[in-house]
């Protein structure tokens, strides 16, 4: 048991580029939405109320904010730095944050139920999860080792 938390606590090649093509799919992920979002918005919207409208245009500097956390993470894992944890962490919180948010204001406006839009919100909404809970997961459980870089 003491050898499997170990091999956890480790930091590896194969790790890096995990993580390098995580962030790579959420930063094309956010691009794309919001390229959409501000060019074709029909592709994307889930309603057309302007109280949709404002609840989607207040979440572009939040999911910049996201992107920003997971990308420097990234290049700091990539150059072995110890502030690796903290972005990821950071990250990871506003992540679940933003899920949390997202996915309140869709079942009190019924968005999951109004056709492809609202697949596509629940599609973004099980991403940012499911993300944000694995880059904390991998960075809590490899804490030391990342504290250890310079």
């Amino acid at each position: 048991m003491a050898a499997a938390a170990a091999a956890r606590d480790e930091v590896t090649a194969a790790d890096v580029r995990r993580v390098t093509t995580l962030t790579a799919v959420a930063f094309a992920v956010l691009v794309v939405y919001w390229t959409l979002w501000f060019a074709a918005r029909s592709a994307v919207a889930s309603d057309t109320t302007a109280s949709y409208y404002d609840f989607e245009n207040a979440f572009p500097l939040a999911d910049a904010w996201l992107a920003l956390c997971l990308v420097v993470g990234t290049v700091l894992l990539r150059r072995r730095h110890r502030g690796t944890l903290l972005w990821f962490l950071l990250g990871a919180g506003g992540g679940v944050y933003l899920f949390c948010m997202d996915v309140l204001y869709d079942l009190e406006h019924s968005i999951y139920t109004s056709g492809a839009g609202g697949v596509i919100e629940l599609g973004i909404n099980v991403l940012t999860l499911a993300l944000s809970v694995w880059f904390a997961r991998w960075a809590w459980r490899r804490r030391h080792a990342l504290l250890a870089f310079a």
